[in-house]
C-alpha cells in the first residue's frame, strides 16, 4: 500500500469512526497525590461475569501510565450538560483539574454530576496499534437515575433522543 493510500484510507476510516455516536467518558486515576484523567470515548462494557469493561487509551497518554503503575482506574460517563468539562479534561497537563468538581471513591477520582460511575481494578493491557486496551474488572458501580449521557457524533456533542418507533 502506498503513502499516499495509507493517508487516505486512515482519513477515510477516521471520518467513519466520527459517524459513530459514543459516550463521552473520562478516565480518572490518582497521580500520587492529585487527580488525572483523559476524556475518551472507546469504552466498552465486556462481560458480565465476571463484571468487565474495556477503554482503550493512546500509548502516548500519560493517564495510561499512571494506570499501569497504580493497576487501577475510574469511568466516569459524563451528563449531557458537562461538554465543558469534557472539552477540559481532554487537554494536557496538570492543571487540566482546576476547577474540577470531584471526590475520591474506591481510591480513584470520582467526577461530580456524571451519569455513570465505575471503578474497576487493571487485569490486562492489550496492545492496539497506536493504543493499549486496558481490561478492567468491575469493583465499585453506580448510576444517577434520569441522568442523560453526554455523547458525541460527527464531531459534536449532544445525548440520547428515545425513538417513538416501537
Amino acid at each position: 500500500m502506498t503513502n499516499l493510500t495509507q493517508v487516505s484510507l486512515e482519513s477515510g476510516f477516521r471520518d467513519a469512526m466520527a459517524h459513530l455516536a459514543a459516550p463521552v467518558t473520562v478516565v480518572t486515576v490518582m497521580a500520587g497525590e492529585r487527580p488525572h484523567g483523559t476524556t475518551v470515548s472507546a469504552v466498552v462494557s465486556l462481560s458480565m461475569q465476571p463484571c468487565l469493561i474495556s477503554v482503550a487509551l493512546a500509548k502516548s497518554s500519560d493517564c495510561l501510565g499512571y494506570i499501569a503503575e497504580s493497576n487501577s482506574f475510574g469511568v466516569n460517563v459524563l451528563s449531557s450538560h458537562q461538554h465543558a468539562m469534557a472539552r477540559q479534561l481532554a487537554g494536557k497537563g496538570a492543571a487540566k483539574f482546576d476547577g474540577i468538581d470531584w471526590q475520591e471513591s474506591a481510591g480513584l477520582p470520582r467526577l461530580a454530576g456524571t451519569a455513570i460511575w465505575v471503578a474497576c481494578t487493571a487485569l490486562e493491557f492489550v496492545d492496539g496499534g497506536d493504543h493499549e486496551i486496558i481490561v478492567g474488572q468491575v469493583l465499585e458501580v453506580d448510576t444517577s437515575p434520569g441522568a442523560a449521557p453526554l455523547t458525541y457524533h460527527r464531531r459534536q456533542f449532544g445525548t440520547h433522543v428515545p425513538s417513538d418507533i416501537a
